[in-house]
């Protein structure tokens, strides 16, 4: 069964297509990504429950939202039919990350156990509160999490699926 799931590629949700931009083809686009022009740099886009591969001929900030001119896009009536695609890429096309650092999707639905061996629940979701992530784990409750590596984060074990905290099991 795992050499089953190690066969499988990862979708990882990176935003949506927001809207239309002018009539040439040109689409609004919400990001995910930090910063949200990394969006641009993983290519092609797998849009929609269909998974079409689609490149971006040209994607930039305009004012405060992002813009994108996909292939095979040129009107306003083909753009429109983009609008509230969901952008997905395949995990194995992010660039390795640092040593030390995580890819949120990597995270999704690792076990935490506290030191001691007792487990918590595992990460269903990371959000960012500006001053650090924090971890949503759900186990028989759900609890919010810092992901701070060395004050709660004691060690994260990727091929173990496991993410060792301190943290006080009634908070």
């Amino acid at each position: 069964m795992k050499h089953r799931k190690a066969l499988e590629r990862k979708l990882v949700p990176l935003g949506h297509v927001a809207g239309v931009h002018g009539i040439q083809g040109w689409v609004k686009i919400h990001s995910q990504t930090e910063p949200r022009e990394a969006i641009f740099e993983y290519q092609p886009w797998l849009l929609g429950e269909s998974l079409e591969e689609v490149r971006v001929r040209q994607g930039k900030k305009h004012g405060n939202r992002l813009i994108a001119l996909l292939e095979n896009t040129e009107s306003r009536e083909q753009a429109e039919a983009l609008v509230h695609q969901s952008i997905a890429v395949y995990r194995d096309q992010f660039p390795p990350p640092s040593s030390g650092e995580f890819y949120w999707a990597d995270l999704l639905g690792l076990v935490v156990k506290l030191e001691d061996g007792r487990e918590l629940g595992t990460i269903d979701q990371m959000l960012a509160t500006g001053a650090n992530d924090v971890m949503v784990v759900r186990g028989e409750r759900e609890r919010l999490i810092p992901f701070v590596h060395g004050q709660y984060v004691k060690k994260v074990d990727l091929d173990a699926g496991v993410v060792t905290v301190d943290w006080d099991p009634d908070f």
